[in-house]
């Protein structure tokens, strides 16, 4: 039982997120700044409940992560700003901002489990799900949800990490694909950048069976996506049995983003949370992509007003290509050893 109100939901931010900032880069400062405008106006925000992040311990960081890529962030951020590849870039102080993001997360998720919480959003920056164990990239420098997920697997928990960003989570699938005590699910445009998540990556080891992707054309909409969670998200997760729900909530997928190439719907972002929540509704959302600045605070908004129960639709309507028999045919057959589907 919850010791709190039924839809008691956690928002963790801080302005030292913001200390990591290039204006010119499209994973700027701007993105959390525009969410949060558009929180302020809505009829729940009293109703939240505001917390500070702390750092990751470095204990928990280097069991993900390697030595070597720790070091280089920390030591890029000592001596002021550059860039680990042509994305991705470290300002001074960004270790303990990467560190306070990857912190922020794992606070929310650790409540959400205990029942301090029922669902909690991480408005954290850098985001995460590009970083492997061993290189930052994609505008990522730590995973923020592989390491609170590794965490709490390691106490018996089952995790489900969902991610809808438009392009593949590289990161997060390579840290878990050998283990069965974390699910990477996914959908992402293919051929797209990192060029990971194709429908035969399924894991491995004891893993396999433990990852799945689906790889989408160009111009994928609501209800070819809707279509994977009829006849594969949501079987497999009920199968599963997720004790929480980590969602790497990246909004590059709804049809108006520069980076995108998929035609979701801002409404779409809190269908995906309502289907899940009648599953678990233990659900930790953490912000990846979305670089729409006229778009990012309403698709934030419909993930949110779903958790909080009080559901916001926005004017949105979009159509593009709903086939997707090929790829669930693909994806039956790949993972079909492994669940009932």
């Amino acid at each position: 039982m919850f010791t709190l109100d039924f839809m008691t939901t956690q928002i963790v931010f801080s302005d030292e997120f913001n200390k990591h900032d290039t204006a010119d880069h499209p994973e700027n400062a701007d993105r959390l700044y525009v969410m949060l405008d558009a929180l302020e106006q809505t009829p729940f925000y009293k109703k939240l409940q505001f917390i500070k992040p702390e750092m990751i311990s470095e204990k928990l960081l280097y069991e993900v992560h390697s030595a070597e890529m720790i070091e280089r962030i920390k030591d890029i951020s000592e001596h002021g700003d550059s860039w680990i590849d042509l994305d991705t870039y470290v300002c001074k102080s960004d270790y303990e901002t990467a560190r306070l993001a990857a912190g922020g997360v794992a606070q929310v998720c650790r409540n959400v489990i205990k029942g301090d919480a029922q669902n909690a959003y991480a408005l954290v920056r850098p985001p995460g799900h590009h970083a492997s164990a061993e290189r930052s990239m994609g505008f990522c420098l730590f995973n923020n949800a592989g390491i609170i997920a590794h965490e709490l697997s390691k106490k018996g928990n089952r995790i489900l990490i969902f991610d809808h960003d438009v392009h593949h989570g590289n990161g997060t699938q390579s840290i878990f694909y050998s283990r069965n005590d974390v699910m990477y699910q996914s959908f992402h445009l293919s051929p797209h950048y990192p060029g990971t998540g194709a429908v035969c990556e399924i894991g491995d080891g004891d893993g396999k069976g433990f990852t799945i992707n689906a790889p989408l054309g160009f111009g994928h909409d609501d209800r070819a996506v809707s279509q994977l969670f009829d006849e594969i998200f949501l079987p497999i997760t009920k199968q599963y049995k997720p004790h929480l729900i980590i969602i790497s909530a990246g909004y590059d997928s709804h049809h108006a983003d520069q980076l995108g190439g998929l035609k979701l719907s801002a409404n779409f972002f809190g269908e995906m949370i309502r289907r899940f929540q009648d599953i678990q509704p233990r659900i930790v959302c953490t912000l990846e992509g979305g670089y729409n600045l006229q778009w990012i605070g309403k698709c934030f908004l419909s993930q949110l007003g779903q958790m909080m129960s009080h559901p916001l639709r926005f004017d949105d309507d979009i159509k593009g290509n709903d086939d997707i028999k090929t790829v669930i045919t693909s994806m039956k057959k790949e993972l079909g050893n492994y669940w009932e589907l």
